[in-house]
């Protein structure tokens, strides 16, 4: 069975950087008004990385208790500002490839998310979390630093507690956005489908070593074939 695992934010979903400024809200609650998330890298970053980047930049320790706060913090300015968000919603295709993949193959998620917000923003644009019964989020790394190559380990840990039998790595797909999704898939013997629908084109995401890199995932059909083809 292949074990397809989909990106979150600029490849499932558009939240129209909803998720960027409740992070800076929450900074601005807990820190002050000079609190900024600007000059901070986000795509396709771990949220734990961001939320250390995030207090550093600001002159903040990154200790446990300032990250934890930050944390949740986020998570209150974002289940607040995501409903007032009406550009929130699935991008072209998603809905259909998903529908197309579901009844053949092991849907999962690898994103950088935490659990929590990363469901919240799915749910926002209309996709049940459910649906990926295998997933690896932002804060599952067993290492620090985390790093997004360490996620689709866990991600095939997660597929054979769940399933009982080990995924062939090389029958399973990361699909996201930004060369950051197709190192961690190609580090690990995953094939990777890269959409330019975040900030990177088809050629920066071709030259990255994307298997396929496409401009989005319009032609549902192209796209399952591609991925149940291994």
């Amino acid at each position: 069975m292949n074990l397809l695992l989909f990106d979150i934010d600029a490849t499932l979903i558009s939240t129209s950087g909803v998720g960027i400024r409740a992070m800076e809200a929450a900074g601005r609650e807990l820190f002050g008004p000079s609190f900024t998330a600007s000059g901070v890298d986000y795509a396709g970053r771990l949220d734990p990385l961001i939320v250390r980047d995030l207090l550093v930049a600001n002159g903040h320790a990154a200790t446990p208790a300032n990250a934890a706060g930050l944390r949740d913090a986020y998570r209150r300015h974002l289940s607040e500002k995501l409903p007032q968000t009406a550009t929130a919603r699935a991008l072209p295709g998603v809905a259909r490839l998903l529908d197309l993949l579901e009844p053949r193959a092991a849907l999962g998620l690898l994103t950088g998310n935490f659990p929590d917000t990363g469901s919240i923003k799915l749910r926002a644009c209309g996709i049940d979390p459910a649906r990926f019964p295998i997933a690896a989020w932002g804060d599952d790394s067993p290492h620090d630093p985390p790093d997004r190559a360490h996620l689709p380990p866990v991600a095939l840990q997660r597929f054979r507690a769940r399933f009982g039998r080990d995924a062939d790595p090389a029958r399973c797909a990361v699909i996201g956005d930004t060369p950051h999704d197709v190192r961690c898939a190609k580090a690990n013997g995953l094939r990777a489908l890269a959409v330019a629908t975040g900030m990177f084109s088809v050629d920066a995401l071709r030259d990255a070593g994307a298997d396929l890199a496409l401009p989005d995932l319009s032609d549902a059909a192209a796209a399952a074939d591609w991925l149940l083809s291994a």
